[in-house]
């Protein structure tokens, strides 16, 4: 079990909040987020790329001059792929990069990305207090009174974020907001700085805190 330091909108210690997931070995851990990380980053490929054999390109139905005489090399086809305009040998076709992992692994290898950063999380209670309105600046200087430098990667897991916290984080290009139920292994691992609302932490630990 881990506590995680809480802090109000004004950046200062309000308490700390208990943080118990269970986590892969350490002898395996390493293994486990490595092969997560390899799925996640293969099944966004969209495995599309394709083109086309001998087989299929137009055109090359007659032999393009004759067999002997000419001194060249007999030819068959002008979409032979020795020729431009011709097929492609062993080239891309479409394919599913798809890798397989069960889903306890993928479950305990987002528990361990998640514990592994517990360094870096900053908990917030009452995240954007009185934001009415979509305000940029407003999340940067709070990102700020919280420590995290301007440059920093940062992953803002929120419990059911409002529209007025999704636009105003929208055009910060370091700042990736994200739903406390839809957790990735890359993400966690990629990010400089973690931040979650109160809610938020209590959403992870009741979605994922089973074994």
């Amino acid at each position: 079990m881990t506590d995680c330091v809480i802090r109000d909108w004004q950046g200062k210690e309000s308490g700390k909040a208990p943080l118990d997931l269970k986590v892969a070995k350490e002898t395996s851990a390493n293994g486990l987020l490595h092969r997560a990380v390899v799925r996640q980053l293969a099944h966004a490929r969209q495995g599309t790329a394709s083109t086309l054999t001998r087989a299929e390109v137009a055109g090359g139905g007659r032999k393009p001059y004759k067999q002997k005489g000419t001194g060249r090399a007999r030819q068959g086809s002008i979409r032979t792929p020795l020729r431009p305009g011709g097929g492609v040998i062993f080239g891309p076709k479409p394919r599913s990069y798809a890798v397989a992992m069960n889903r306890k692994e993928r479950r305990l290898a987002l528990r361990t990305a998640l514990m592994s950063r517990v360094a870096d999380i900053t908990v917030v209670k009452g995240f954007a207090e009185g934001l009415d309105t979509p305000k940029t600046k407003e999340i940067t200087a709070a990102l700020a009174r919280f420590g995290i430098d301007a440059g920093a990667k940062v992953l803002l897991i929120l419990d059911g974020a409002s529209d007025v916290v999704s636009r105003s984080v929208r055009n910060l290009e370091k700042v990736k907001l994200i739903a406390a139920d839809q957790l990735n292994v890359f993400d966690l691992l990629h990010a400089n700085k973690l931040v979650l609302s109160e809610e938020a932490l209590a959403k992870i630990q009741e979605v994922y805190g089973d074994v």
